[in-house]
Parts: structure tokens; sequence; C-alpha cells
């Protein structure tokens, strides 16, 4: 009998580590213990920033300043990938050391009881966090070769001449900038028309002219309803739109909830499982956080659930966790997106600030000039939100999260003193512009 069963090895075992250094008794589930960390460390935001990072610097090499050329050597950037994830691993199982760890796939068929490989285990409170895997539409014959999705991306040994991605979430994007950055002949295809529809309008026109810069060809209104692979190519078939043939493919459209571990109708699973706003499932003392509850696809969002949950657990008066606070980002080159907060809406009238960074000189060197600062504020000038289209977006917009986090009006947050030159000093002037 255990305090707490984590199911799922993700970012539910910081909530695990913190519960078992508490004193509790804790076990923690997870189906492959030498995946232990989760998707975000071997599958996902670490090993594709990586290659990012890698990417930008094969990029700027091709600026006129530079002579001769570099390509990237995968192989070498997969085993040096590899050995930073396993190194990560270890430190990540050192620090559940004082925990159960039990591999196999957890099910719940009743009410505290999780069976794992047909032996049954029982606490008090069970912690969900099975993740999500990648989405495949129907049509779409994957194969893991030519038909890939971004865990075999982070794996390629060489690169391609040639590559249609299909999705323009966080994942395409990405992928389509780390290809293009490395000299790959990149098409983009949306289902529908657009791009980062949520966004400012003005942010969506920069974003396609940043895939113009790039030289990726940017397909809207491509619907793929079928798309095989033979011993030479991929072919795509699409909706109202010639086939297409390319070496390779990858699928880039979406993901969805790991809901196998549900196996009782008293947890109610919609389109992922569902909770309350403490992240409790309709069935008492059972938690779902991350990926699986279908709210926020983001691993800082579910490391903040667990110990959110962790915490009510262990009898803390927590506060309902706001994800609308969280930063979500798309690591794009050579500018990134990043935002916060609110937006404005029909129903939702905010005042907006607005400073385009071309107005700085290092913009210039920095492939900024289309990128922007949007600021937010409600109509006594607090700040509620941002919008970021700069170099390293993700960094720039920490200083806004800390004023959400911290209720400042734009009045309070003007009197920084950001250093020069830098794309914060943008801060400076959108506050003064609200």
């Amino acid at each position: 009998m255990y305090d707490i069963i984590y199911i799922g090895g993700g970012l539910n075992y910081a909530g695990a580590v913190m519960a078992a250094k508490k004193g509790l008794k804790v076990a923690l589930i997870e189906k492959d213990l030498e995946q232990l960390g989760g998707v975000c460390l071997h599958k996902g935001c670490i090993p594709s920033k990586m290659l990012l990072h890698y990417a930008q610097i094969a990029h700027q090499s091709k600026h006129d300043v530079f002579e001769g050329s570099i390509s990237l050597n995968m192989k070498t950037l997969v085993a040096k990938k590899d050995k930073l994830l396993s190194s990560a691993a270890r430190a990540v199982t050192s620090q559940c050391k004082d925990i159960d760890l039990i591999e196999g796939e957890g099910i719940i068929k009743e009410a505290h009881k999780v069976s794992v490989n047909d032996k049954m285990y029982e606490a008090k409170h069970i912690v969900i966090g099975t993740g999500s895997s990648p989405f495949i539409p129907k049509g779409i014959v994957y194969d893991a070769k030519k038909i890939i999705t971004s865990d075999e991306v982070l794996n390629l040994q060489e690169l391609p001449k040639e590559i249609c991605i299909y999705g323009v979430g966080a994942i395409g994007l990405e992928m389509a900038s780390f290809f293009a950055s490395n000299g790959v002949k990149v098409s983009l295809l949306s289902r529908s028309e657009g791009l980062q529809k949520k966004a400012h309008t003005l942010i969506q026109k920069a974003m396609k002219k940043q895939l113009e810069y790039m030289k990726i060809n940017f397909l809207e209104n491509h619907n793929i309803i079928k798309a095989v692979s033979n011993s030479n190519e991929v072919v795509i078939s699409l909706e109202n739109q010639d086939d297409i043939h390319t070496p390779m493919l990858l699928v880039c459209s979406g993901r969805k909830p790991n809901l196998s571990v549900i196996d009782t109708q008293e947890i109610e699973v919609t389109k992922g499982i569902r909770t309350n706003e403490y992240f409790e499932t309709t069935l008492k003392d059972h938690y779902a956080i991350g990926d699986c509850n279908g709210k926020l696809q983001l691993a800082h969002a579910a490391k903040a659930e667990a110990i959110n949950v962790t915490q009510k657990i262990l009898g803390k008066k927590v506060p309902v966790l706001d994800l609308s606070t969280v930063v979500q980002f798309i690591h794009t080159l050579p500018m990134s997106v990043a935002s916060i907060g609110q937006m404005p809406s029909d129903t939702n009238k905010l005042s907006e600030g607005i400073v385009r960074l071309n107005t700085f000189t290092t913009s210039n060197f920095h492939e900024a000039k289309e990128g922007l600062m949007i600021v937010y504020a409600d109509e006594n000038k607090f700040i509620v939100g941002a919008e970021i289209l700069a170099p390293d977006a993700e960094e720039l917009i920490a200083p806004i999260a800390m004023a959400l986090a911290g209720e400042m009006d734009a009045k309070l947050a003007s009197k920084t003193i950001m250093a020069h030159p830098s794309f914060a000093e943008a801060l400076e002037r959108v506050y003064f512009r609200l």
C-alpha cells in the first residue's frame, strides 16, 4: 500500500521526488525505465532544441561575411545527443532513489488500484501522467523510414535532399526551420489556410515572411487524404490537388493523449482525461497531469501541474494553477515566437503596445527586421499578456511572465532600464505605448 502511485515517468517524476522527500511511500510506474524523464527529455524539447541550436550555426555560416561552407554531420550530432540524454537520464534516475520504480504499463481498473504485468498495486492517491504520442491521420501509412514523425528525425544518420512536412503546429514549424537551415529543400503542407491563427495578425504575416526568407515552400489548403511509400519515394495524394512525390514525408499533425491507462468508467475521458481546476479526475483522489489531460501540451506545464497536485496531496493550500500564464513558444529560426496570458477578443477588449524590431539597428545582423514585441494591458493598465516574434523570444518573454505573476501595471514595469543594445529595450518602449 502506497501513499501515492505516479503512473508515467515523464515530468510526473518531479512530483514523485517531492513526495518522497516529504517521507511519503511513493511508487512510480513507467513502461520503459530507460525512458525515465519522458518525451521532452528523450524525444522532444531537449533533443529538438539541440538540433536547432546547431542548425542555427549552419544557417548563420551562409552569411556573406563568411567564406567557405559548413555542413551538419548528423552521425556525430546524433551520437552527441545520445550521450547527453544518457547522462541526463542517469541524473533523473538518481533523483528517484527513494521511490519504488516499477517497469510496465499501468492500468487503472478500479479505484486506488493499478495493475502492472498482472500484479496489483494500491495507493491512497494516484497521479496519472502518461503523456501523448504522435497523431497519424487516417490514410497516411507510417513506416518510420520514408514516412516519419519527429521521433525518427532525432535519429537521422544523414539529411535528405528534400522533404515534405505535414502540419504547421510547433513541431512542424520547428522541423521546417531545422531542415531549411541545413540546405534541405522543404515543402510545408497545411490542411487549411493561414499560420498561427490565434496569434496577432502582424505576427501571422511576419511568420509567413520568415518562411519565405528561409526558402520554405508553404503550401496552404493541402489536405493529405493518402500517403504511401515505395522503394523510391513517398506518394502524397491530396484533396483537390495533384499528387506530390517526395523522398520523405514528416508527419507533424499533432499529438494524442495516451489514454490506455484508463480501464474504468469512474474516470471520464473526453479529448483527454477530464479533470477539475486542481487536476482531479471524476474519481476522487485520482489526478491527471500533463498531455494526457488534454489541457496544455507543454513539458513545463506538466511539471507545474505535477508539483501543484503533489502539494495538494501533502495538505498544502495551493492556488488554482492559471495555465494562461504559462509561456508558450515555438523555436523557429532565425526568430522564434512566444506568447503568454490574455489576448484581445470580441469579449476581451485590451489595449496593446506594439514595437517593431526594425527600429533597432541590431535587427539587421540578427535577421530580425520583421520582429515584433506586443504587450497587452487591461482597462486599468495592468499587464495581462504578450506576444513576441524575435530571436530567442522564449527568453525575452520571461520578464513579462514575471510582470504577470507580480501583477504589475505598465507604469511600474516601465521603470526597468533594459540593457543596450538588446531587444529587451523594446519592452521599455512598448510599456510607454500602453
